[in-house]
């Protein structure tokens, strides 16, 4: 059964994509324990140390993110990917606070390897996850929000069978309903690259979350990275 997939048109449009995606079950969530804590702390020093005085904008992460994300009409400076965000955050703010195992395990791979890191709560999607060009008539709930919006005509979203947005302007902002709670157990884990040596990247992303969802989180996880020659998993 296919649980997640990239559209034809994305794959036509965005041939370079690499997307790691983790299908994890029976996982336990809550308050990051205090070696976790610790180790997502001394990631962010080395990531601040590594960085230096690099601008952002320079790290051929981030900046195949601002390429991809002005060819789908959107302005990069405006709408940060989730991998920028977090570290401009870092760099502007000198720490990324806690939130929980789940979360925090996301971000520090997030800023260690600068890929966009999600973790979707599998009660959010119904059926498949398709990452895909809106059409406009999906729906999307922000965090800290109870208005209900519509995705813009051309916009690249993350959405289920239900036309239910669980991320839009691709890796910006996640909905409400599919955050990892305390009592999120299945989850589905996406990580993307487009840069080059991003399959590289997303394979190391990849086994670095293996490793920590495994140590911190318990649980069962099944692992693939997708491209143009295998958009679905």
């Amino acid at each position: 059964m296919t649980v997640f997939q990239y559209h034809a048109a994305i794959i036509e449009q965005f041939p370079e994509i690499v997307g790691g995606v983790i299908v994890a079950q029976r996982m336990r969530n809550g308050p990051s324990p205090e070696k976790l804590q610790a180790a997502f702390l001394a990631e962010q020093q080395a990531v601040l140390a590594r960085i230096g005085a690099t601008p952002l904008s320079e790290l051929p992460s981030l900046a195949a993110w601002r390429r991809a994300f002005t060819r789908f009409g959107v302005k990069p400076t405006q709408y940060r990917s989730a991998a920028e965000a977090l570290l401009r955050r870092l760099t502007k703010k000198g720490d990324i606070p806690t939130i929980n195992t789940l979360v925090d395990i996301g971000n520090l791979v997030s800023i260690r390897y600068g890929l966009p890191v999600a973790v979707f709560d599998r009660r959010a999607a119904q059926g498949v996850v398709t990452v895909h060009f809106a059409d406009g008539s999906e729906t999307f709930t922000e965090l800290d929000s109870a208005e209900t919006v519509h995705p813009e005509p051309g916009e690249v979203i993350f959405s289920d069978e239900r036309k239910s947005v669980i991320a839009r302007r691709w890796c910006w902002r996640q909905s409400a309903e599919s955050a990892a709670r305390d009592d999120t157990t299945d989850a589905v884990i996406t990580f993307e690259a487009q840069h080059e040596g991003g399959y590289q990247a997303v394979e190391q992303a990849g086994d670095d979350l293996l490793a920590l969802l495994r140590e911190y989180a318990g649980g069962e996880y099944e692992l693939a990275i997708l491209s143009a020659s295998r958009p679905a998993v």
